[in-house]
């Protein structure tokens, strides 16, 4: 299993970029939030899991962000944040460790 400090990392970046985001109406902001939780993230998922895991979850860590835009149409914003936040974070914690 990844590290659980990864699988929060995504949180705060997915979570705390929208809300960043959206309580500064500076969306760059919010995005500078999301990059720099995304950034330790894949330092923790390449060191726990290695290089191949850490681009695949930093693959699906974006397209969550991405994804989330045209889900929040169907959902509602904020339920579509915490949607693709807990797909990532369980994806995160669900890919094995190489220290395993």
């Amino acid at each position: 299993m990844a590290s659980l400090p990864a699988a929060a990392l995504t949180t705060v970046g997915l979570v705390g970029g929208f809300a960043t985001a959206r309580t500064t109406k500076n969306r760059p902001l919010g995005g500078a939030v999301l990059a720099a939780a995304g950034a330790g993230a894949f330092a923790l998922w390449k060191k726990d899991a290695g290089l191949p895991a850490a681009i695949g979850l930093t693959v699906l860590y974006l397209g969550a962000f991405g994804g989330s835009h045209p889900l929040a149409k169907k959902l509602g914003a904020w339920p579509a944040v915490w949607a693709v936040t807990g797909a990532t974070a369980a994806a995160s914690l669900a890919v094995p460790s190489k220290k395993a």
